[in-house]
């Protein structure tokens, strides 16, 4: 029974969303509550969504300073030399831009934060989107499929889980996957200049150099610090950022608190009178409290399906469901569903619920149950984490980009569920699965 009141929450979920019947903040609260009451859970409705919001508040807060300080940033003109270069490289051309978008993505992915590769290119690429004309669901969705496959690093959430649940290491289940993820980065590059392709033949290429401004197609002399005062903050910003980056990605504090402590210092160098501070906050507080009410929303959606075990009832049916001549085709089937798995299940449910009973009937057929981690990292929240609604970062992503999740999946989901294919095909061939 709750399997299948799981499923068609779910199912009721994307549908509503994806066509855009109702808003994804409002799904994500009224499709589980009505869900919990449904199945009789209405008495334990407010503990199961206390949990789940107590569980994504540390992200909401990560969140709120995070928007503020990479605002106020841009504010300052501090990615306004970067947006200059890959402006000068790109001479308008909307798919170099993409291209750049792609690259850039899979360099600051290499941290194995979401949250935090979305925060900082979007805060960076945004103002040349808009300076160009280029849709923000274009920028979403390249940045998607660089986060995705950068996702596998032995250090992002998915491998981890999926060494933790196997009791297996790196060695087992990342490296023999080295040619694979290396293959789906080739496609992410491919995927962007193709995509990139068509936002020319849409917009054209700019036949005048774009300066940073603040407004899609500004054409504004180049805004360089001129006094000593903007010189000096310009420095001090520089300085303050790649700490910044350096200790997230060193994890010395939680994000949380690293952002916290970058915003406060950022306003005493940028805004230290309280009037200056309150400007701030009217300007970008409107972002801030988009994006963090989705994460709440989101809160009380995977709240009440990991609370009620729906999760796992919908994870030990999909299991029964493998007919036993099948059972040799585990690590292929494993991966082909991966990456579409994403937008069903929790990292948590899917890596300590189903990859565990795929790997023992694995290994109980005369299998390596290692297979079945490195099939699962190949799209399990890697390429799938920014368009599953399961996940806190895909909601800053859109939120950042202002594009609806309905949108941003179906224009992205074929890309990056490609980048699985190409990886999945890449893996059988050096073995790192088999069938």
């Amino acid at each position: 029974m709750l399997a299948v009141l799981g499923f068609v929450t779910i199912g009721l979920f994307l549908v509503l969303t994806m066509t855009n019947r109702l808003s994804v903040l409002v799904a994500l609260v009224l499709v589980p509550v009505a869900a919990a009451v449904v199945g009789g859970l209405a008495g334990e409705l407010g503990d199961l969504v206390a949990e789940g919001m107590l569980t994504v508040a540390p992200v909401a807060i990560m969140i709120t300073f995070a928007v503020l300080y990479f605002s106020l940033m841009v504010d300052e003109g501090l990615f306004d030399p970067a947006i200059r270069r890959i402006l000068a490289w790109a001479k308008g051309d909307p798919m170099r831009i993409t291209v750049g978008t792609a690259v850039l993505t899979l360099l600051v992915a290499l941290d194995g934060d979401g949250a935090s590769t979305f925060l900082i290119t979007v805060s960076a690429l945004l103002p040349i989107y808009q300076r160009l004309g280029m849709r923000p669901l274009v920028l979403a969705g390249v940045v998607c499929l660089g986060a995705g496959v950068m996702n596998m690093v032995p250090w992002g959430g998915p491998t981890a889980r999926a060494m933790a649940a196997l009791k297996a290491d790196s060695g087992e289940i990342f490296v023999p996957l080295i040619p694979a993820m290396a293959a789906g980065i080739a496609w992410v590059l491919v995927a962007a200049y193709l995509i990139g392709r068509k936002e020319r033949q849409r917009v054209g290429v700019q036949q005048e150099p774009v300066a940073a401004g603040s407004g899609p197609g500004t054409m504004l002399a180049d805004p360089r610090p001129t006094s000593t005062a903007q010189r000096v903050r310009f420095w001090c910003n520089l300085a303050l950022t790649v700490i910044l980056i350096v200790t997230l990605v060193t994890a010395v504090l939680p994000l949380e608190v690293l952002f916290a402590i970058a915003f406060v210092i950022a306003l005493l160098v940028n805004r230290p009178r309280w009037s200056q501070q309150q400007e701030l906050l009217r300007k970008h507080g409107y972002s801030v409290l988009l994006v963090t009410s989705m994460i709440f929303a989101a809160g009380v959606f995977t709240g009440v399906l990991e609370g009620s075990g729906m999760i796992t009832q919908m994870a030990e049916s999909l299991v029964a469901l493998i007919p036993q001549g099948m059972s040799g085709l585990l690590p292929l089937l494993t991966a082909l569903t991966s990456m579409p798995m994403s937008l069903v299940f929790t990292p948590d449910a899917y890596y300590f619920g189903v990859v565990p009973v795929l790997s023992e009937t694995t290994a109980a057929l005369g299998g390596n149950p290692a297979e079945i981690g490195r099939a699962a990292i190949l799209g399990q929240m890697t390429t799938g984490f920014p368009l599953s609604p399961l996940t806190a970062s895909t909601f800053i992503l859109v939120g950042m980009t202002s594009v609806n999740l309905g949108d941003h999946q179906r224009f992205i989901f074929t890309w990056a569920f490609g980048t699985t294919l190409v990886m999945t095909a890449v893996a059988l061939l050096t073995g790192a699965i088999s069938v």
